[in-house]
């Protein structure tokens, strides 16, 4: 498969979503369709491979068309984050793509040494449930605290080890959004811990 060349950025109004385009277009050649649900949140990003498109993510068919054309879809979601993880799922079908980059927590599944997932982690724990269960070309990223340090540091762990590490720059979590983004066979399958070493 050759290097995607259209990313679709779902939750586009976000901080790592924001901190991640601008290093697609820093690093990389690709184009950008921005979905997001106030499109003037994003009004100030001017550039010739954007595209802003105004849209819920629970609003399936808006979403399917938005899919359309797309290599990748990177998801970075908050609020009913099960019910959004099922719309995403099925948009994908729908529009014959494969490759999902979701974001989700550390915690989800009790990996942090010494603490067990509150109910604030259900939604989160809930919506991987979902993407794990689906038959798509996914990585789930579960990032410790964002940080605005603008240096890429960070280590992986895998589903199943302890998590490590307890906080994540933006920049270093968007510098393993554009890998997997550019990679299509890297980590599918995988739900990755991501914190500083």
């Amino acid at each position: 498969m050759a290097t995607p060349q259209k990313i679709l950025i779902l939750g586009a109004a976000g901080s790592l979503a924001r901190v991640a385009t601008e290093r697609f277009l820093r690093t990389t050649d690709v184009e950008l369709s921005l979905y997001l649900r106030n499109a003037s949140r994003l009004r100030a990003l001017e550039s010739s491979r954007v595209r802003i498109i105004e849209g819920d993510v629970l609003d399936e068919p808006t979403l399917t068309r938005a899919m359309a054309g797309h290599d990748v879809v990177y998801a970075n979601l908050a609020g009913q984050m099960e019910r959004q993880a099922w719309s995403v799922v099925n948009a994908m079908h729908a529009a014959g793509i494969k490759r999902l980059i979701f974001i989700s927590s550390m915690g989800i599944y009790d990996e942090v040494p010494g603490e067990k997932h509150g109910t604030v982690l259900d939604p989160y724990r809930k919506s991987a449930a979902v993407i794990e269960a689906s038959d798509l070309d996914y990585t789930i990223l579960r990032p410790a605290w964002f940080t605005d340090d603008d240096a890429v540091d960070y280590q992986t762990t895998e589903k199943g080890q302890p998590f490590k590490g307890a906080a994540v720059s933006r920049t270093s979590i968007a510098d393993l959004i554009v890998k997997l983004a550019l990679s299509p066979q890297m980590a599918i399958g995988g739900s990755l811990g991501v914190s500083k070493p």
